[in-house]
């Protein structure tokens, strides 16, 4: 999903550029009108990813948070064990949502200039 919203964000910023070469006037209202209906159902798609994503990471560091508030009340081996897994379980997860996070948000401002 990464790799498909790098390379969306890639093309709409190419659009973006030839909008801003041709002027406003060079896409009729059936066109921007087109591109809008594009753009959000990939929104919505994009949406629906970081949403799940989301819900993971919340987990996935309350799980590791848990894990060291039992390692603290009762220091066992297994549980370093399971939070050295959530740990490294969790930074991806983090990396993936800022990716979603800012890519959508990137959409958003691409959206604006095709509404204003």
């Amino acid at each position: 999903m990464e790799e498909r919203l790098k390379s969306y964000i890639r093309k709409m910023e190419a659009q973006s550029v030839q909008w801003e070469r041709q002027g406003e006037d060079a896409m009729t209202e059936q066109e921007k009108k087109r591109q809008l209906e594009d753009l959000l159902i990939q929104i919505s798609f994009f949406q629906h990813e970081r949403l799940v994503h989301l819900i993971v990471t919340v987990i996935f560091a309350l799980l590791t948070m848990l894990a060291i508030v039992g390692t603290l009340i009762a220091p066992q081996p297994a549980l370093f064990i399971l939070i050295v897994f959530l740990l490294i379980l969790l930074i991806p997860y983090i990396r993936h949502y800022y990716i979603l996070e800012n890519g959508v948000q990137k959409l958003y401002q691409y959206y604006d200039k095709l509404v204003s």
